[in-house]
């Protein structure tokens, strides 16, 4: 990977969002859907992985709505992809990396309205995440507990 960090944020998104074709059509999937259908784990993977874009767009000084935009597509893409199978489906949809590093690229294209994100930013996001992973864990448990007390 490059040392340019919008460089390794546009293959981390490629990689989780549209490294693969669907044979015979034009729709594209990558790994988050994937590592998806590990249920409560596989989601949290994946938000961790989504919030390397989030903290390197703070890191690149984008504003806290840049952030939280950010922000409300993993948690989308997260708690759209605890559902069994659809939210897989929905995964490979929704794409919150590409949205996320649309968002990213955006900001930077327009450097004169370019503000620091402020250590509060990055902490909240830190935080925001950590809370996303612990949730998706949590419903990722109950849902197995819900499958196996079904057919137990």
């Amino acid at each position: 990977m490059s040392d340019d960090p919008l460089s390794r944020a546009r293959t981390l998104a490629r990689l989780l969002d549209s490294v693969a074709r669907v044979p015979g059509t034009n729709m594209r999937f990558g790994l988050d859907p994937i590592i998806g259908l590990v249920p409560g784990l596989g989601d949290v993977a994946g938000a961790a992985l989504s919030g390397y874009l989030v903290l390197l767009a703070s890191r690149l000084g984008a504003p806290g709505t840049v952030i939280v935009r950010m922000l409300g597509n993993v948690v989308i893409d997260t708690v759209g992809g605890t559902v069994p199978l659809i939210g897989d489906l929905f995964d490979a949809a929704w794409k919150s990396n590409t949205r996320n590093l649309t968002l990213l690229e955006r900001h930077l294209g327009q450097p004169d309205s370019t503000k620091r994100a402020s250590r509060a930013v990055v902490w909240g996001t830190v935080a925001a995440l950590l809370l996303l992973a612990i949730g998706a864990a949590t419903v990722g448990l109950l849902v197995l507990r819900w499958l196996f007390d079904a057919f137990a």
